[in-house]
């Protein structure tokens, strides 16, 4: 037997609801921007930035301490942040201070965060995907 051609006649595309869908989409552009975001995101090391950042502005030698980082190691990170407008500096003087860009980045990081610790709560453990045999053995 054929599973392939089974399955094939089974496929029904609703042509209408796909170019409804298709023209919804994210244009390309912010796509790109959006999983630049989040390949940001990605590295611990300026998570615990944003996390630093949520609680208020701070200077590079500031963060440096509460992260237990380097200033060198800190200034390079935030440069990556500032570059996908992640935080903003403010200068005062000689002295640069930084914060989180906008209330958007800080609704992403609380959310995000909210999301995660949330599946770390007794009984939310993380659902495994519901196998063939798994299936058949819950009836």
């Amino acid at each position: 037997m054929n599973m392939s051609a089974d399955v094939g006649d089974l496929v029904q595309i609703d042509l209408a609801r796909v170019r409804a869908t298709r023209g919804a989409l994210a244009a390309s552009d912010s796509v790109q921007a959006l999983a630049d975001t989040f390949s940001a995101l990605g590295d611990p090391t300026r998570v615990r930035i944003l996390d630093a950042l949520s609680h208020g502005e701070l200077c590079v030698c500031d963060l440096a301490a509460v992260l237990r980082l380097s200033q060198s190691a800190v200034s390079h990170q935030l440069r990556l942040l500032r570059g996908l407008r992640l935080v903003r500096p403010r200068r005062d003087g000689r002295v640069v201070f930084y914060s989180l860009d906008d209330q958007h980045i800080m609704a992403i990081f609380r959310q995000t965060l909210q999301h995660v610790e949330e599946g770390r709560k007794p009984g939310a453990g993380v659902r495994e995907p519901r196998t063939a045999k798994r299936a058949k053995a819950d009836r």
